[in-house]
């Protein structure tokens, strides 16, 4: 009898083991509170909703998010975080990462981890240069700023544009890319207006003054999204700029899916260049917005930043499949160099070279109609690679 209630036990005992085992621990550092907080829900709920939806694609392992708040864009807290992830809780992987100082700072414990660390949404340029263990599912501000620095002198006859844009990295990733792109196809930046930092919206009244007094063709903006951007169209709108004939353009962080709906009239003629709005024509995207909305709510709606968590997601899925549940970090970076996806941004791959996403960036002008607000695209570039890498700008020729 004590022999057999021993066998059973080693029997529950290895069972328990098995199932320890195919558990993989996914580090998710996000802002949940504090300014960047809004920023962090539609990441954190697009990574979730990939999961519940394609559980069966990776069985018999599963995935647990082991979520860490990130408060603020310092690098401090960043850097405690992925070192209690790795160290206390043992992740298998890590992703997030919403500030570019965040990213920036933590890169060389990343490397030291020997995890692969998804970046789903950190958009400064060079930070996939900063670890090997690092890949990109978001975008970099080059894909979308150099983009419609083109666009805005060949597709919009733009010849003069000032530059406003939030100073940290990520703002000054967008100013060069745009400053570069629009004056090789023959336009002028006439000013660049630095306008705070990513850490609280400030008043925007003083800086589109300036901007409005240079009487540009456009005024080209980035800011990091959520509250800033319903500043800048409400600033926009109360200094009459559209009236004096200057367009509002910018990457969609401008008219990000989660803000557009109450800006109402004010988001009417905005023109926009990035990757993903909720608009989108293709099945996927479809699919996207259905799930998203039997999940979250009828009146809720993804963004480009839940894309970037749902393809973040995807990827670390991808990655499962290809070590076979063992997520060893060189083994799985191997496997996602050249990985493609169908997203519901369209085609997306990650450059075999870079670690960087490869996508089509979509030109877009927001129309209010019958009281809703919607991006029509008028126009497209196919499989945009990073420009900076591209060109080897900076830190991005390292």
């Amino acid at each position: 009898m004590l022999k057999r209630l021993m066998m059973s036990a080693a029997v529950l005992v290895a069972a328990g083991g098995i199932a320890a085992a195919q558990e993989i621990k996914v580090g998710l550092l996000l802002p949940y509170s504090g300014v960047g907080a809004e920023l962090a829900q539609p990441i954190d709920r697009g990574a979730e909703l990939y999961i519940k939806t394609h559980a069966d694609e990776i069985k018999p392992f599963t995935v647990k998010l082991i979520k860490r708040d990130v408060k603020d864009a310092s690098g401090a807290t960043a850097k405690i975080v992925v070192q209690e992830l790795l160290t206390q809780d043992n992740v298998d992987a890590l992703a997030g990462w919403v500030y570019s100082p965040n990213a920036i700072a933590t890169a060389p414990l990343v490397t030291a981890g020997k995890k692969l660390a998804v970046l789903m949404n950190a958009g400064t340029a060079h930070i996939t240069n900063m670890s090997p263990y690092y890949a990109r599912t978001s975008f970099s501000m080059w894909h979308a700023g150099h983009a419609l620095g083109e666009a805005a002198a060949k597709q919009l006859g733009a010849k003069t544009a000032v530059i406003g844009y939030t100073d940290f990295p990520p703002g000054k990733d967008s100013l060069a890319a745009f400053k570069m792109a629009f004056e090789k196809n023959g336009g002028k930046v006439i000013d660049e207006i630095p306008m705070g930092g990513a850490n609280a919206v400030p008043d925007f009244t003083p800086f589109f003054q300036r901007a409005k007094d240079k009487k540009p063709d456009v005024f080209f903006v980035f800011v990091p999204g959520g509250d800033h951007s319903t500043a800048v169209v409400r600033t926009y709108n109360a200094l009459g700029m559209k009236q004096a004939g200057i367009k509002l353009i910018g990457p969609g962080d401008i008219t990000q899916d989660t803000k557009l709906q109450p800006m109402g009239q004010n988001a009417d003629g905005l023109i926009t260049m990035h990757h993903y709005n909720a608009d989108l024509d293709n099945p996927q995207n479809k699919k996207f917005v259905e799930d998203w909305k039997k999940a979250y709510g009828a009146d809720s709606t993804p963004d480009f930043m839940a894309v970037g968590g749902y393809d973040g997601m995807a990827a670390i899925f991808a990655a499962i499949k290809a070590t076979n549940g063992k997520l060893d970090g060189d083994k799985a970076v191997a496997a996602l160099k050249g990985w493609k996806f169908d997203s519901p941004r369209g085609p997306i791959q990650i450059d075999p070279e870079t670690r960087d996403i490869i996508m089509n960036e979509y030109l877009s002008q927001a129309a209010f109609q019958n009281g809703r607000v919607v991006q029509k695209n008028i126009g497209k570039i196919d499989a945009v690679k990073d420009a900076c890498k591209a060109n080897k700008i900076g830190p991005c020729g390292k």
